[in-house]
């Protein structure tokens, strides 16, 4: 006897529907999975057979064919041992088809018949919610993920023999329910704060300036300055994540298998702070079968490189893509895959090997050959791609032991906000949402300056010798600078401290 039952895979961090045929025929006992199944889902057939019989059902003692079509593309992971099982009482006659065919099911089974979570649920309830399905079958550790989608029924199950009395209508399962709303409100507030910093106030300027815009940063300054301390606070200035911002980078972690235990959303901004020693590959993303890098991970949120110099080269220039499109792409012989990787990067290095380069309180070792050697690890391709730079001196004595209260994150995150909403009114009409993801043409229309303005802005272009990508990325800081003052026009002082933030392009800083 033939049975079907839809389950699903995901490819990237979207999901397709893989219809699980299962076909059961007289013959030799013998069990065979077909479909370019990869060796997680090859071993299968021994977990649904002893998941069946433990269950209290009969196994059949005959031909079992599984097929997961469509059959070109490979199947990995454990997720299809629920669907197989299903199928294979389907075809038995002890679970009937037609209420099958209503839902995706999806689940990884132990020996004794209970269903673990498995990765990807999100997308794939995404996908049920699209295909016009009545809903999902998840496991219960994966059901308040699934619950996000409305529309569908998010139904939560721990053990086969559950799944087949709720089939056989013998057994009602409440599908899982979230409020949305109060996910938001309980999110953790962050133990970090911009007031717990000492000192460095124009750092935390160009920071603002940067969490307004969506502008990336780098930090220049000897050890100990405070660079580390600041990038970890960025993250409490920047606007609260959407509702869409969060299902986006929820689908990532999802795809990996990084979301908690009955974790529903990403309700905070990512930080991500690798180390570096990673791959280009740990940070792109790949493998046989390609996997988000940790670029994704930081969608909609932060990516950190500490001591960018240290990282190797060939890794450092695979960030220039994503951080140009937004997203990365990753091609195989077989297939190509699109990982979102919108984020904000933050750079952090030293001046020179030793870190106390232009230091006044320390003497430098370095000499200018190993100075130009360390600073150029770091491509004039990749530094035209971040738009802020700004140094961090050592802080003084006096700063340090002052008593003096600085600005909370939440007083700098209120103007942020507001900034933000100019930006998003701007360009409701555009598929962009803050000034640094803007293109030529929308810098030329939004990005106007005086006579004043234009003059200062072409005797810093040439007497800097700046790039054309360096021109346009001060203009798009001078739009933001005018959005943070709530100003239409973007002013000459606007102009004037844009271009303070390129000190990567000062002569006095080439060694």
């Amino acid at each position: 006897m033939l049975a079907n039952v839809l389950s699903s895979a995901v490819l990237g961090v979207d999901a397709y529907v893989v219809e699980v045929e299962v076909d059961i025929r007289r013959g030799l006992p013998s069990f065979q999975t077909v479909g370019l199944p990869e060796t997680a889902v090859k071993e299968s057939k021994d977990r649904v057979k002893s998941a069946i019989k433990n269950s209290g059902y009969r196994f059949p003692d005959d031909r079992i064919t599984v097929n997961l079509a469509p059959a070109d593309i490979k199947k990995e992971g454990t997720g299809f041992d629920l669907p197989i099982a299903i199928g294979i009482l389907v075809a038995m006659g002890v679970v009937p088809q037609d209420i099958v065919s209503e839902y995706l099911i999806l689940g990884e089974l132990s020996l004794d018949g209970r269903i673990k979570r498995v990765k990807g649920t999100l997308p794939i309830a995404l996908l049920a919610e699209n295909s016009g399905l009545r809903g999902v079958i998840v496991p219960k550790g994966n059901a308040r993920e699934a619950a996000v989608v409305k529309g569908i029924d998010a139904l939560p199950i721990s053990t086969l023999s559950e799944l087949v009395e709720f089939l056989c209508g013998l057994r009602a399962i409440q599908p899982e329910s979230i409020d949305i709303k109060s996910i938001f409100e309980k999110t953790a507030s962050d133990d970090i704060d911009f007031c717990e910093v000492k000192g460095q106030e124009h750092v935390k300027r160009a920071l603002e300036v940067a969490a307004a815009g969506g502008h990336n940063v780098i930090m220049i300054g000897p050890p100990g300055a405070g660079k580390t301390m600041l990038a970890k606070r960025l993250r409490t200035i920047l606007p609260p994540i959407s509702f869409e911002e969060a299902v986006e980078t929820t689908k990532v972690y999802s795809v990996v298998g990084m979301l908690n235990n009955d974790q529903a959303l990403i309700t905070r901004r990512p930080f991500r702070s690798p180390h570096h020693t990673i791959s280009d590959a740990g940070l792109i993303g790949g493998g046989h079968i390609p996997r988000p890098g940790e670029v994704s991970l930081a969608t909609n949120g932060v990516l950190f490189l500490d001591e960018l110099p240290e990282f190797k080269k060939n890794v450092l220039e695979v960030l220039r893509q994503p951080m140009e499109d937004g997203s990365v792409t990753i091609a195989r012989a077989l297939t190509s895959i699109t990982y979102p990787a919108s984020f904000m990067l933050v750079a952090a290095m030293n001046p020179c090997p030793c870190g106390y380069f232009s230091d006044p309180n320390h003497e430098c070792t370095c000499t200018y050959g190993r100075i130009q050697k360390y600073r150029s690890k770091v491509s004039g391709p990749l530094l035209d791609r971040i738009d802020i730079h700004v140094e961090v001196p050592a802080v003084p004595y006096k700063e340090l032991a002052s008593k003096d209260e600085s600005e909370t994150s939440a007083a700098i995150r209120e103007r942020v906000n507001r900034a933000r909403a100019i930006q998003s009114e701007r360009l409701k009409r555009t598929k962009i949402h803050c000034n640094a993801q803007m293109n030529n043409r929308q810098i030329k229309k939004y990005c106007s300056t005086d006579r004043e303005a234009h003059s200062l802005l072409e005797a810093a272009i040439d007497k800097l010798g700046l790039s054309a990508r360096a021109f346009s990325r001060i203009l798009k800081i001078g739009r933001t600078i005018a959005d943070l003052e709530e100003a239409a026009d973007i002013e000459v002082h606007h102009i004037s401290e844009a271009i303070q933030y390129r000190s990567l392009d000062r002569a006095d800083l080439s060694g």
